[in-house]
């Protein structure tokens, strides 16, 4: 199974976590992909610019929509680049597929049984391979998770990320969710600056 959709599974089926926000989730499923595709040479990096491998991309959809997305041409895409681009919606395009897979459900709401509740992880082997993974610390995934608030049981120690290209990546991951932070915290002094305005008028 993909990195991404590992990714998915651990972040929405942490217990020990709080709900994870859908930006940061889509910045480090984006991260994920590039990962991946590395992993399978269908790219790899001149400094942090993403650069055309020398294998297809792997058979899974979205990783394949996202290879088909990249930018082939000089001076190409950086990967802070890729992240904002490519990440975009990425949150509920994996949700969506898991759910098509029978990977997540969406149980009836007694107060609105036409209408699902939020998805949840459904048992399967698909959920079994992506826990063990998790609960391994493999590096890549217990970075990615951990970069988005999500905490196992089993502390933060994980072996440091011997590649250079997938270490870009993750620094790359990284910085682009603290940018999304501080947009965030941007965003809610003006609207918090704007209500005491408002309030002033009254």
């Amino acid at each position: 199974m993909t990195t991404p959709r590992t990714l998915l599974i651990v972040a929405m089926d942490s217990a020990t976590s709080g709900p994870v926000e859908s930006g940061d989730l889509s910045l480090a499923l984006a991260g994920a992909e590039l990962i991946d595709l590395l992993d399978a040479q269908a790219i790899a990096l001149d400094d942090d610019r993403i650069v055309p491998g020398t294998e297809p991309a792997p058979a899974d959809r979205l990783l394949a929509e996202a290879a088909d997305s990249l930018v082939r041409e000089r001076p190409y895409e950086s990967v802070g680049d890729w992240l904002w681009r490519g990440g975009k919606g990425l949150a509920v395009a994996y949700t969506a597929a898991l759910e098509e897979d029978g990977l997540v459900t969406r149980p009836r709401s007694r107060s609105h049984p036409f209408r699902g509740g939020p998805p949840v992880v459904a048992e399967s082997p698909a959920r079994t391979e992506a826990m063990e993974r998790w609960e391994s610390r493999e590096p890549v995934l217990a970075t990615l998770a951990e970069s988005i608030g999500v905490r196992g049981e089993q502390g933060s120690d994980h072996p440091e990320v011997a590649d250079d290209s997938v270490a870009t990546v993750l620094a790359g991951v990284n910085d682009a969710l603290v940018e999304l932070q501080a947009v965030r915290q941007r965003r809610n002094i003006e609207e918090a600056a704007f209500d005491n305005v408002w309030r002033g008028l009254e």
